[in-house]
């Protein structure tokens, strides 16, 4: 059985985990991007879907938390950093399909998020953590296409901001 830990003050029972390779419906991923003082932070996947590769934080939203709960527990697991969601800034999509069928299907939203701690560490899912200028040259990164687009969107700063309001 699989309860979220993020969920206290009511009672939900889920009998399994969804598949995340080979799923039947695709699952929502969340981000954290945090930028302070002209840099973004980037993690190493320490693990699949694209292990060794740079990212933001991020990982899958669970039941029972809103999508900036879920990005900032995922920035604290991976980075170590606290902050408070801005608004949301990138949403996208991953559909990774083999001879097998569809591997990895996310939905991808990525919250902006400002920094109340700068101090980063490597933490649950990453192997590495780091700060990057803005204005570092995206296309020598190893990252994805879809991380790359999004890093160069935050480059030129010509992006807009939905505010988060989860009362909406």
């Amino acid at each position: 059985m699989y309860i979220p830990a993020s969920i206290s003050n009511f009672r939900v029972l889920i009998t399994e985990e969804p598949k995340r390779e080979y799923p039947q419906a695709p699952i929502v991923g969340v981000g954290a991007v945090v930028i302070h003082e002209g840099k973004v932070l980037l993690i190493k996947r320490g693990k699949e879907p694209y292990k060794g590769l740079w990212t933001i934080p991020g990982g899958v939203q669970r039941v029972g938390e809103s999508i900036a709960e879920a990005a900032l527990r995922e920035l604290r697991e991976e980075a170590g950093i606290d902050g408070e969601a801005v608004g949301i800034l990138w949403v996208d999509e991953l559909i990774h399909r083999c001879k097998e069928g569809i591997k990895y299907h996310y939905v991808i939203i990525d919250v902006l998020v400002k920094p109340k701690t700068v101090g980063a560490r490597p933490g649950s899912d990453a192997s590495d953590v780091r700060w990057f200028n803005l204005s570092t040259d995206w296309d020598l990164l190893e990252t994805t296409d879809s991380m790359r687009r999004l890093l160069k969107v935050l480059s030129n700063g010509d992006y807009c901001i939905l505010p988060y309001n989860q009362d909406l």
